[in-house]
C-alpha cells in the first residue's frame, strides 16, 4: 500500500510531459496506477472476508507519533475499490472526452491522478492526523479541478466556493481531531474507537464528535453546506463523475461510516445525522425537479442521495450498516455512470439543456439503455443493487422502531419518491421525444455517434450496478465484515434480491408509485416553485459581502495612509508594554561596564553625534547618509568585537540600503516638510526620547536578568559536531536555528512582493531584457584595431560613428548621465564580484560568509550594472525573473525542511558527506549548504526585484511622463 501511495505521488509528475507527447491518450497511461491499486485491493478479498486486516506502517514524524499507517479493513477495502475502480474508468473516459484538446490538459491529468492518490490515502490511513492532511489535500486539488475552465468567472467562483466551504469544515474537524488525540493519547483511529467509553462519554469527547461531524457534513454537501456541490457543476464532466459521485463527497460519508458503529450512541449523533440527512434528502430531491440542466439535475440528486447515505450509514445498527455500505457502492456505480452519460451528450451536442434535446434515445439506444439501468438502480427498482440496498435500509429502520428510526424511515420513503420523480425527469429530458404545445412531436436533435471507447466507462459502471443485484448473496459476506462491527438489532440480516412480501418491499413499491405520480404532476403543472424566497447560495454570497464590507471598513479605520501614524502607534505600544514590564518586574540587577574595547570610545561618540545631526537635517538624503554613519559605526564595533560575519553582513546591508534609499528619494521632495509640514514636533520629540530611554532601560536590565547558563556557550561545539562547520554564526542560521531563517526568508519574499505590487501598475514581468537591444548603428563588439597616425582605430567602417560600448545598456543612457570611467570600472570588476559572492556562499560554513552575505555581494554586482548602464543594462545583466528566483530559493529552503521528514528525521536535519578526490584532496559537503543556496537565491531575487521596481520601473514611468509632457 505504501508503494502504491508512492506511485500516486510520483506518477502525476510525469503526466504533463506525457500529455505533451501523447495528447489525450496519456490518460490511458494515467489509468495504470489506479488499475494496479484496484487489482491489489481485489486480491485481498479472502483476507478481508476472513475478518483480517492488511497493515503497513512507516514512522513519518516519530516525535509527534504521526505515522503513515495504512490499514485496509472491510470499510477501507470497499472504499479503495470504489476510489480506484471508478478512478481508472474515469481516466479511460478522459481519453475521449479531452480528445483534440491540449491547453491545460497536462496539469488537469496530473491533478486528477494526484486527487486519486489523496483519496487512496484518506480511506486507508489509520492515523487521524494524516487523515486530516489527506482531507485538506483533496479540498485543494478539487479547487484546481473545479476551476479548470479558469477563464470563466462562474468556474472560478464555484471553485472558490467549494474550497471555502470544505476547508472551513476541515479546519473545524481538525479541532475535534486534536481533542480526541489529547483525550485518548493516540492518533490511531482503530485505537481511539477501541478505547471508546462504554458508558458516560466526557463532554470534551462529545464536543469533538460534533466538530468532526461538521467536517464530514461539509465535505459531503449535507445541509446547510449542500450548495457548493451544484455550483461545482461548472467543472469538466470527469470531475463531476469522480469527485462528486464516487470520491470527494464520499469522504464525509466514509468518516461517518467509520465512526457510526461505535459513536452512534452519543446523544447528539443521531439527531444531527438523521435530522440533517432527511432534510437534505428532501431538499435535494425537490430542487432536482426544478432543473433543466441535466448536470445540475444530477447534482441536486446527488445531494439528495448523500442525505440518504448519511441517514442509513450514520444510524449505527448492523442492518443499516450493511445496507448503507451496499447503497454507497451502488450510488458510486449509478451516479458516476449518469454523470459520464451527460458528458457524452454535452461533448457531442454542446448542450445539456433538456429543453433543447429531443429524440436522442432512439438514435443512441445503447447509451440510453444503460442510462435507464442506472436510473432504475438510483430509484431502487429490481433487480439492481439499488433495490437491494434500499430494501435493507428500510428493514433496518423498521426493526429499530425508535423515534429517530421513524424519522429516518419517513424521510427515506419520501426521498425515494422524489428520487423516482427526478429520475424519470432525467430519462424524459435526455432521451425522450418532446412534444410541443399542440402535442405534436418536436423535431429530433441530430445525434453524431460518439467513439465506442467513449461509452466504455458509463456502460461498465451501469452494467455492474445491474449485475450486483442478483449477486447480492456474494456481496453479503464481503460487506457483512464491516456491518458486524455495529451493534445488532435483533436478527442477522443478509443482502438478497428477494426477501419475500415484507413491509420494506411495499414501502419501496409505494415510494416508486408516488414518485411516478409526482413526475406526472410536474409535467402537467409545469415547473414547481421554490420552497423559500432565498437559497443557501444566497446566504453564502451575503456572508461574503458582509465580510468584504467589514474588511473594507476595518482597513479604512486602521490604514490611514500616514507613515508617522503607523510608526507612532508602534512606538507608543512599545513604550507602554516595555515600560509596564520594567516597572512591574521588581528589583533591577544591572551589570554594566563603561566600555569593552578602546574602539568603542572613538566610535560611540561619532554615532551619537551623527544621530543627533540626522534629527536636525532638513534634506532627506542628508538624513539618510547620517543614519548610515550609525550603521558604519556598528560595523566597526562588530569587527573589533570578534564578529567578522556580522561586520561583513552589516556593511553589505548598509550599502544596499543606502542605494535603495537613493532610488526612493528620487520620487519625493528633496527637503523635509516641503510637501507636508511637520506636525506636532514636540510630541514626536517626546515620543522619540521615550523610546530611546525605554530601550536603554531594557538593555541595562537585560545585563543582569540572566539566571541560567546561556546555551550559546555550547554553540561552538554544537556547530562543529552537529552542523560540521566552524563558522558558528552561519551554522546557526542554516542548521541549529534554521526555522528562524525560514521565517526571515518568508519576510524577504513578502517584502519583495509588496514593493513590486506598489510600483508595478499592470504587471511585474521582466520586459527590460527584451528591450535591451542596442540602438541602430551601435557597435556591440570590439573590432580589430588599425594603427594610424591618429592612434588606434577600428578596421573598416566609419570611425566617426558610435563609440565602443563597455556595457550593453550604456549607449541608451543620456550623455549627461553617462560616465565612461564608471562603465570601465564596472566592466572590469563585476565578474570578480560575482566570483567573490560564490566563494562567500560556499566558504561560509567554515569561514566568514554564507548565503546571505554572498547574495548581498551578488546583489551589489547588479547594483553596479544598474548604476553604470541604467535600466537596460540591468535587463541585459539579469534576464531571469526575480519572482522565480525568490520562489525557487524559498522552495529549496522549504525542501531542505521537508525532505528529512520523509526519511524519518527531524525537519532541517542535515547530512554530511566527505571523500578524498584524486588531484583535489579531502572534500566535505553538508546538505545545509543547499539551504544556504536557497538563502542566496532569495537575497539575489530580492535585490533584483528592488532594483527593477524602485530603479528600472521608476525610470520607465519617468520617461513616459517626460514624453507625455513634451
Amino acid at each position: 500500500m505504501l508503494a502504491l501511495l508512492a506511485a500516486f505521488v510520483l506518477a502525476p509528475l510525469l503526466m504533463p510531459w506525457l500529455v505533451g507527447r501523447l495528447g489525450a491518450r496519456a490518460f490511458l497511461a494515467a489509468a495504470i496506477v489506479p488499475v494496479i491499486a484496484f487489482v491489489h485491493a481485489a486480491l485481498q478479498a479472502d483476507t478481508i472476508i476472513g475478518g483480517s486486516e492488511l497493515r503497513e506502517t512507516y514512522a513519518w514524524i516519530p516525535g509527534l507519533d504521526i505515522a503513515l499507517a495504512m490499514r485496509m479493513d472491510a470499510l477501507g477495502w470497499v472504499m479503495t475499490l470504489v476510489v480506484t475502480g471508478v478512478g481508472a474508468l474515469v481516466m479511460v473516459y478522459c481519453r475521449w472526452y479531452f480528445a483534440g484538446k491540449i491547453e491545460g490538459v497536462g496539469l488537469f491529468s496530473a491533478v486528477l491522478l494526484g486527487f486519486a492518490g489523496a483519496m487512496y490515502l484518506l480511506v486507508l490511513t489509520d492515523d487521524i492526523v494524516v487523515l486530516v492532511m489527506a482531507w485538506e489535500i483533496t479540498s485543494i486539488l478539487s479547487y484546481l479541478l473545479i476551476g479548470f475552465y479558469h477563464r470563466r468567472g462562474a468556474s472560478r467562483r464555484a471553485a472558490l466556493q467549494a474550497l471555502l466551504v470544505t476547508t472551513l469544515g476541515g479546519l473545524i474537524m481538525f479541532i475535534g481531531v486534536v481533542i480526541l488525540v489529547v483525550q485518548f493519547g493516540t492518533t490511531s483511529v482503530a485505537e481511539i474507537l477501541a478505547q471508546w467509553p462504554a458508558d458516560t462519554v466526557p463532554p470534551a469527547v462529545t464536543t469533538a464528535i460534533v466538530l468532526m461531524l461538521v467536517g464530514a457534513l461539509s465535505k459531503s454537501a449535507i445541509f446547510p453546506f449542500h450548495f457548493w456541490l451544484p455550483g461545482a457543476m461548472t467543472a469538466p464532466t470527469p470531475v463531476s463523475a469522480y469527485l462528486h459521485a464516487a470520491a470527494m463527497v464520499k469522504a464525509g460519508i466514509y468518516l461517518i461510516a467509520r465512526l457510526a458503529p461505535v459513536v452512534s450512541a452519543v446523544e447528539p449523533w443521531r439527531p444531527i445525522v438523521v435530522g440533517l440527512g432527511v432534510f437534505t434528502m428532501l431538499l435535494g430531491g425537490f430542487q432536482a425537479l426544478r432543473e433543466t440542466d441535466l448536470k445540475r439535475l444530477l447534482a441536486f440528486g446527488t445531494v439528495s442521495q448523500l442525505g440518504m447515505l448519511t441517514v442509513v450509514l450514520g444510524f449505527g445498527t448492523r442492518t443499516t450498516a450493511l445496507a448503507g455500505l451496499a447503497l454507497l457502492l451502488g450510488h458510486a456505480l449509478f451516479k458516476s455512470a449518469l454523470f459520464l452519460t451527460v458528458g457524452v451528450i454535452d461533448r457531442q451536442l454542446g448542450t445539456r439543456d433538456i429543453r433543447e434535446l429531443s429524440g436522442i434515445g432512439r438514435q443512441a439506444p445503447v447509451m440510453a439503455t444503460f442510462a435507464m439501468i442506472a436510473i432504475a438502480s438510483m430509484a431502487g427498482l429490481a433487480p439492481t443493487l439499488g433495490f437491494v440496498a434500499k430494501e435493507g435500509a428500510l428493514t433496518g429502520l423498521l426493526d429499530d422502531g425508535g423515534p429517530w428510526a421513524v424519522v429516518g424511515l419517513v424521510g427515506i420513503v419520501l426521498g425515494s419518491a422524489l428520487t423516482t420523480a427526478y429520475g424519470l425527469r432525467f430519462v424524459w429530458g435526455a432521451f425522450w421525444t418532446k412534444r410541443d404545445a399542440e402535442r405534436a412531436p418536436r423535431p429530433r436533435t441530430e445525434w453524431p455517434d460518439p467513439p465506442m471507447g467513449f461509452l466504455i466507462a458509463p456502460v461498465v459502471l451501469s452494467g455492474l450496478g445491474l449485475l450486483a443485484g442478483p449477486a447480492a448473496p456474494l456481496l453479503d459476506p464481503m460487506l457483512a465484515v464491516y456491518a458486524d462491527t455495529a451493534p445488532g438489532d435483533g436478527h442477522v440480516y443478509h443482502l438478497a434480491l428477494w426477501h419475500g412480501l415484507e413491509p420494506a418491499l411495499f414501502l419501496s413499491l409505494g415510494s416508486i408509485g408516488v414518485g411516478i405520480l409526482v413526475f406526472w404532476l410536474t409535467q402537467v403543472a409545469g415547473m414547481i416553485g421554490r420552497m423559500l424566497p432565498f437559497t443557501a447560495a444566497d446566504a453564502y454570497n451575503l456572508v461574503l459581502r458582509i465580510v468584504a464590507k467589514v474588511s473594507v471598513e476595518t482597513t479604512a479605520l486602521t490604514q490611514r495612509g500616514s507613515l508617522p501614524v503607523y510608526v507612532g502607534t508602534i512606538f507608543v505600544v512599545l513604550v507602554a508594554a516595555e515600560g509596564t514590564a520594567l516597572v512591574a518586574g521588581g528589583d533591577w540587577s544591572i551589570h554594566l561596564d563603561a566600555w569593552h574595547t578602546n574602539t568603542q570610545l572613538v566610535v560611540a561618540p561619532i554615532m551619537i553625534v551623527a544621530g543627533i545631526i540626522a534629527v536636525r537635517a532638513r534634506k532627506r538624503y542628508t538624513g539618510v547618509v547620517l543614519v548610515s554613519v550609525t550603521g558604519l559605526g556598528m560595523i566597526m564595533l562588530f569587527a573589533t568585537g570578534g564578529a567578522p560575519d556580522l561586520a561583513l553582513t552589516q556593511i553589505l546591508i548598509e550599502t544596499v540600503t543606502l542605494v535603495t534609499f537613493a532610488l526612493v528619494l528620487r520620487r519625493i521632495p528633496a527637503r523635509l516638510g516641503e510637501h507636508n509640514g511637520t506636525v506636532m514636533p514636540i510630541a514626536r520629540a517626546v515620543l522619540g526620547a521615550a523610546v530611546g530611554a525605554t530601550m536603554a532601560a531594557v538593555a541595562l536590565v537585560a545585563t543582569g536578568a540572566r539566571i541560567a547558563t546561556p546555551i550559546s556557550n555550547a554553540w561552538v561545539d554544537l556547530a562543529y559536531q552537529e552542523g560540521h562547520g566552524r563558522n558558528t554564526v552561519n551554522v546557526a542560521l542554516v542548521d541549529l536555528r534554521g526555522w528562524d531563517t525560514m521565517g526571515e526568508l518568508s519576510v524577504l519574499v513578502l517584502a519583495a512582493t509588496g514593493i513590486a505590487s506598489l510600483v508595478f501598475v499592470t504587471h511585474r514581468e521582466d520586459l527590460l531584457s527584451l528591450q535591451s537591444s542596442l540602438p541602430t548603428g551601435a557597435v556591440r563588439t570590439r573590432r580589430p584595431l588599425l594603427e594610424t597616425e591618429q592612434g588606434p582605430r577600428p578596421r573598416g567602417g566609419d570611425v566617426t560613428g558610435t563609440r565602443l560600448a563597455w556595457l550593453v545598456g550604456g549607449q541608451r543612457v543620456g550623455a549627461q548621465n553617462r560616465s565612461l570611467m564608471l562603465e570601465v570600472i564596472v566592466r572590469i570588476l563585476v565578474h570578480t564580484v560575482i566570483v567573490i559572492s560564490i566563494y562567500l556562499l560556499f566558504a561560509g560554513h567554515n569561514l566568514p560568509g554564507g548565503g546571505f552575505a554572498g547574495g548581498l555581494v551578488a546583489g551589489m554586482a547588479l547594483v553596479m550594472r544598474y548604476l553604470a548602464g541604467g535600466r537596460y543594462e540591468l535587463g541585459a545583466a539579469a534576464p531571469a525573473d526575480a519572482g522565480r528566483l525568490l520562489g525557487f530559493g524559498m522552495a529549496l529552503a522549504v525542501a531542505c525542511a521537508i525532505v528529512p521528514i520523509l526519511f524519518g528525521q527531524n525537519p532541517l536535519s542535515s547530512g554530511f558527506w566527505e571523500a578524498t578526490v584524486p588531484l583535489v584532496g579531502h572534500i566535505e559537503f553538508v546538505t545545509a549548504t543547499l539551504f544556504d543556496i536557497g538563502v542566496y537565491l532569495v537575497v539575489v531575487g530580492l535585490t533584483l526585484d528592488v532594483l527593477r521596481a524602485l530603479g528600472a520601473e521608476v525610470d520607465r514611468q519617468s520617461a513616459q511622463l517626460t514624453e507625455a509632457s513634451s
